[in-house]
């Protein structure tokens, strides 16, 4: 089917885009360690039984038992680091990329349910989060100002124009009425840019599997930061459990394979940019569950702020064109 990668990106974008009203609920229950080892855990526990039927299917890659010290000092560089040949990665790889990826993942993940937490009850939480978050497109694109790659002017552009969006959805009235949640989820952004640079150091190691270990150690480190800084308790935890529960198997679950399923088959830049309405479904997701409202003023800043995102994908867009012109004769 031609439009099988995008219309499950679609669906992808759609599922992480509610999952911001769920921490908006889940929030008003529980604490953001809490929430979040709670959510991480049940996703951790789905993707082990995608896992499993992965393999029942033939689907699923295992990495090798072999360590091979020449092929492993290559780890991030795309090179086979297995002495079976047959997964392309090996337990040492998958360790690495999972303890590194669930760190970043449990800074970004704090950051932002904490942001979320704090927002006061009239502040459209969900959708300004939802439109802040994505803009750590914008931020890997910028990133790569410090990697050897040369920007595009198209990404200064969309840096100048997210900007003025952020500048019209969290500081119309001045600094002085900035929300404290607003900074958190911007920051959030930074640790998610960071954590799709890592990912793409590891495209060796099987998505899925990867995935999981990330879960499981975020998931470790929110329960060792809630009991040492939070007071969890059972009963706030099921006050929130339909809220963790569409975090833990919608979005950390089921989203994320439908995205590893789906970007085997679809452009990356066409990818990203699909995975990025999932700002609009948030929005729409606050307005329609949690009657959210935003301002026209603050409107206008969620629109700048999708339209850099949009541009920040432009140069790759272009790259991968000229990319398939050449493959192409």
């Amino acid at each position: 089917m031609k439009y099988k990668g995008p219309i499950l990106l679609l669906i992808t974008a759609l599922l992480w885009g509610m999952a911001f009203v769920a921490q908006t609920q889940g929030g008003d229950s529980v604490e953001p360690f809490t929430f979040n080892f709670s959510r991480n855990f049940i996703g951790a526990l789905f993707l082990t039984g995608v896992i499993s039927w992965r393999r029942h299917s033939g689907d699923d890659v295992p990495p090798s038992t072999g360590v091979d010290d020449k092929n492993t000092s290559n780890v991030g560089q795309n090179a086979p680091a297995n002495t079976s040949g047959t997964a392309g990665y090996n337990r040492r790889t998958l360790l690495i990329a999972g303890i590194s990826c669930g760190i970043v993942l449990f800074l970004g993940s704090y950051l932002q349910q904490a942001g979320i937490s704090s927002y006061p009850t009239d502040a459209s939480a969900s959708g300004r989060s939802g439109f802040i978050t994505a803009l750590y497109m914008v931020i890997v694109a910028l990133i790569t100002m410090f990697t050897g790659k040369k920007p595009h002017a198209i990404v200064f552009a969309a840096v100048g124009i997210s900007l003025v969006g952020m500048y019209l959805l969290c500081v119309p009235n001045g600094l002085e009425n900035m929300y404290w949640g607003d900074v958190l989820v911007f920051l959030c952004a930074f640790a998610y840019a960071f954590h799709i640079i890592i990912i793409d150091r590891f495209t060796n190691v099987d998505g899925v599997r990867l995935s999981r270990l990330q879960l499981l150690v975020s998931g470790l480190l929110s329960l060792v930061c809630a009991l040492a800084f939070e007071h969890p308790e059972l009963s706030h935890i099921l006050a929130a459990i339909i809220p963790i529960l569409y975090a833990g198997i919608c979005s950390d679950g089921i989203a994320y394979t439908l995205q590893i399923i789906a970007q085997k088959t679809t452009d990356p830049t066409v990818a990203s940019i699909l995975m990025s309405l999932e700002s609009v479904f948030a929005a729409i997701g606050g307005w329609l569950i949690l009657s959210e409202s935003l301002s026209s003023i603050e409107l206008c800043g969620c629109a700048l702020v999708f339209l850099a995102v949009i541009l920040a994908q432009v140069p790759e867009f272009r790259e991968n064109s000229r990319k398939k012109r050449e493959a192409h004769g």
